[in-house]
């Protein structure tokens, strides 16, 4: 899929990077470095390919990301709901983070069902 993904918004979050500079840097070459996935999936083989993380592995680690981000938003929530914590900008920059990454999981999965439709259309 190209576009944002989940670990792609999370080091938005972290180096305050675009996008673009995201994916700029992980073309651009390091010093010392065998190359890595931006997304920490795998590392970068001697074929040039990314060894490790199938899709099942992706998808999987996507979902989970996607559930601990629900499980942290329904955390504060209920914290500032109880009064433990006055700090409501935190609080909805982490329901809008799960709120966006549960849209996008159920893109992917619309998408998943939308491919799997299409290959049971296709005669043998």
């Amino acid at each position: 899929m190209d576009g944002l993904t989940i670990r792609q918004g999370q080091s938005l979050l972290n180096q305050g990077k675009t996008a673009s500079e995201i994916r700029a840097d992980d073309f651009s070459p390091r010093a010392g470095s065998t190359g890595s996935a931006a997304s920490g999936v795998g590392s970068t083989g001697a074929n040039g390919k990314i060894d490790g993380g199938g899709f099942a592995d992706i998808l999987r680690d996507a979902i989970n990301e996607t559930n601990e981000l629900q499980k942290q938003a329904d955390v504060k929530t209920q914290d500032l709901a109880t009064g433990k914590t006055t700090n409501i900008p935190e609080v909805m920059m982490t329901v809008e983070k799960a709120d966006i990454a549960l849209r996008l999981m159920t893109q992917v999965r619309n998408k998943i069902i939308d491919a799997y439709q299409e290959v049971m259309k296709m005669q043998v």
